[in-house]
């Protein structure tokens, strides 16, 4: 029997059907994707006509981006593609994992019969050592989907180098960490047993391209592109990436907006109610017992949020305009 698909965000079709409500009235606030994304220019029609040759200049332009080296990064057709691949890439047994954190690194490690080690979000230090002293990988999302939570580098890198003492491996989802680079561990991958995985879909807006970056040694790298076969990245995805990745300008101008529009929705949840908050910078989730309730309450207004699994937590993305920043106001004032 074959399972059904995990539930994300996004899923607006979903939403008519439970709803009865009309696909174009919808204020979708259900992913952590950037609503004002990077700005597609046309792209030329011989790009379409060919089979993807991913250029050398796209190795260097994204180096450059993410701080590495042209031979420490490879182009994915999404962070997703590695995610379902990494179990046969790696066969660890045994694999720590964030709780909560994006379901789809459990369900791979699952399906592989592997041996699954939840830690809290939210570990500290010392409670993060004790699980890496029993596992053969441990998985940290930084920052962490959905509670927003997230490790410094100096942290991490002694987490790594714990596990390679161990002969073990660290992955570091940064699908969320293009708002504060700075924090991004590409430097280190030179430690051997780090594996970076990295997305154009939020920060840049471009999800409909399934396109991203595995970053790790030259070895895992070599598996991984065999792993996924030729043409594993689409031509205009290829073509879009290098120049989102050189647009120094814009990105700029984004994480400033990011920031400014992440803090305006942290003032609109906190009127809401005493619930927690977890910033992820392009998304706010609100911990509350009420979640439920509040998701099918906004849902009835046209607004649509990810109710977390268990139904701990409701997370928001960034309305994309002041309309919908009015929309998402005008509908949480009843919820207050």
């Amino acid at each position: 029997m074959v399972k059904p698909l995990l539930q994300h965000g996004g899923d607006l079709q979903r939403a008519c059907r439970e709803y009865g409500t009309d696909l174009a009235d919808w204020v979708d606030l259900s992913t952590g994707i950037n609503p004002l994304g990077w700005p597609v220019p046309e792209i030329p029609a011989a790009i379409w006509q060919r089979l993807p040759e991913t250029p050398a200049s796209l190795f260097g332009v994204a180096a450059d981006y993410y701080g590495c080296t042209p031979g420490q990064l490879l182009p994915i057709p999404g962070s997703q593609a590695l995610i379902q691949r990494l179990p046969s890439l790696i066969q660890a047994t045994r694999v720590a994992l964030p709780d909560p954190g994006y379901a789809e690194h459990r369900l791979a490690w699952q399906q592989a019969g592997a041996d699954l080690f939840h830690y809290p979000a939210d570990s500290d230090a010392k409670a993060l050592f004790k699980v890496a002293e029993s596992v053969e990988l441990m998985l940290v999302i930084n920052p962490n989907n959905p509670s927003g939570d997230r490790y410094t580098p100096e942290l991490l890198v002694e987490l790594a180098r714990c596990m390679r003492d161990r002969q073990g491996w660290l992955v570091v989802d940064e699908a969320f960490i293009d708002l504060h680079p700075e924090q991004s561990l590409a430097a280190e991958l030179g430690l051997g047993n780090l594996i970076l995985l990295r997305s154009l879909g939020k920060f840049f807006g471009l999800a409909g391209a399934r396109a991203g970056f595995l970053l790790g040694s030259p070895e895992l790298l070599a598996q991984a592109a065999q792993a996924l076969g030729p043409w594993p990245v689409s031509a205009p995805a290829l073509y879009v990436s290098e120049r989102a990745l050189a647009d120094r300008c814009w990105q700029q101008a984004a994480r400033q907006r990011v920031r400014m529009a992440e803090q305006r929705l942290v003032e609109q949840l906190g009127r809401l109610c005493a619930g927690r908050l977890g910033c992820g910078g392009l998304f706010v989730t609100l911990f509350t017992p009420e979640a439920a309730g509040y998701h099918k309450q906004l849902a009835q207004q046209a607004i649509w949020t990810r109710l977390l699994d268990g139904s701990q937590g409701l997370r928001f993305g960034l309305p994309g305009d002041e309309i919908q920043w009015q929309r998402l106001e005008a509908a949480l004032e009843p919820l207050s």
